[in-house]
């Protein structure tokens, strides 16, 4: 299918896609918007069922980016990368890092790269070794850049915080009860930070291993992954991949708020409707994510240290009072209200 017909093409300025026969690369990188700047996104490495799957996920999570760096006030558009996996499990070579590097390099700085899932500091260097236009790269200590993972995790702490404040009435975490769907290095950093609250968590993974074993480490409980939604808890906290909030998923929600860093939460735009008619407090994933953006975003542009990235992270909570405020004023679900307000910024309303 071409990417016009599919629902998720967002008059996106550009959607391409690469291969390269001598090393086996299939990558796609889609440009939403570039009105404030370079499009600005990192690149997964992942498995998908078929192409269509992939170029959804990248329509989809460009278009966020294009919110998310709009909302955190970065001079920088919307912009994500996929490189195909031939197979569940498999490995990403320094040759497919090369060419998807050329492949950054041929747009001309329209896009700009970064760390996601299934990729690493390491892995951007090899790709920084064909083009300029890459972030998250090993820095200096006390400099902006570097892995963007903990940086998230830290926006979505305090997001979480915010969240439970406002849907909990609740300042202290002490005996809050948060359930953990992922607990890779955001959702596992948002789980040591809230543990040291006090907060009472339960944690789950596809890979249940490593869910156990942070579990052990923090004092948890674990349960499957295809349960964590449905558990008894305060807090419902999604941090592995997108689509997990959908009819079903909402109809089974046990929690009050809704508060995680995985992209793009909501299957549907009505799935937004459904958790603000359930009384569900929901902060929008492309805002209490946005840490790590915020981090190999200045990084990039230069334009201040980890002082000024983590200043800029702990505005986090003030932007997700401002949506609350609105979603409230106007019985309207936070989720709209947010991309009302990000697409004002981009120029797209």
């Amino acid at each position: 299918m071409a990417a016009w017909g599919l629902p998720d093409f967002d008059d996106h300025e550009g959607v391409h896609l690469f291969t390269d026969r001598a090393s086996g690369l299939r990558a796609i990188i889609a440009v939403h918007s570039t009105a404030l700047g370079p499009a600005a996104g990192g690149v997964r490495f992942w498995h998908y069922a078929g192409s269509d799957g992939a170029i959804t996920d990248a329509l989809r999570l460009s278009r966020g980016m294009s919110y998310k760096n709009a909302m955190a006030g970065l001079d920088l558009g919307g912009g994500k990368g996929v490189i195909l996996a031939d197979a569940p499990g498999a490995t990403v070579s320094d040759a497919q890092l090369a060419a998807f590097g050329r492949a950054i390099e041929s747009l001309g700085g329209r896009y700009v790269t970064a760390e996601d899932v299934g990729m690493s500091e390491a892995r951007m260097k090899v790709i920084a070794g064909q083009t300029h236009h890459v972030s998250g790269l090993p820095v200096a200590s006390g400099a902006a850049g570097g892995d963007p993972g903990p940086y998230t995790a830290r926006g979505v702490y305090l997001g979480v915080r915010a969240a439970a404040k406002r849907g909990l009435g609740s300042d202290d975490m002490a005996g809050v009860r948060v359930a953990i769907q992922g607990v890779g290095s955001v959702g596992g950093g948002l789980a040591r930070l809230l543990a040291a609250d006090g907060a009472v968590l339960t944690l789950a993974d596809v890979d249940a291993a490593r869910a156990q074993a942070l579990a052990s480490e923090i004092g948890a409980a674990v349960v499957a992954a295809d349960a964590i939604l449905a558990v008894e808890a305060d807090i419902v906290s999604p941090n592995a991949l997108g689509a997990v909030l959908d009819e079903a998923s909402i109809a089974a929600l046990k929690a009050r708020v809704v508060a995680g860093g995985a992209n793009n939460q909501l299957a549907t735009a009505e799935d937004g409707r459904r958790v603000h008619e359930a009384g569900i407090t929901y902060a929008p994933d492309y805002v209490i994510n946005a840490g790590g953006i915020i981090n190999v975003g200045l990084e990039y542009l230069g334009q201040g240290d980890e002082a000024e990235v983590m200043a800029r992270i702990d505005r986090i909570p003030h932007r997700l009072h401002q949506i609350w405020d609105e979603s409230e004023r106007n019985d309207a679900p936070a989720a709209a209200v947010a991309d009302r307000i990000a697409q004002q910024l981009i120029g797209r309303n």
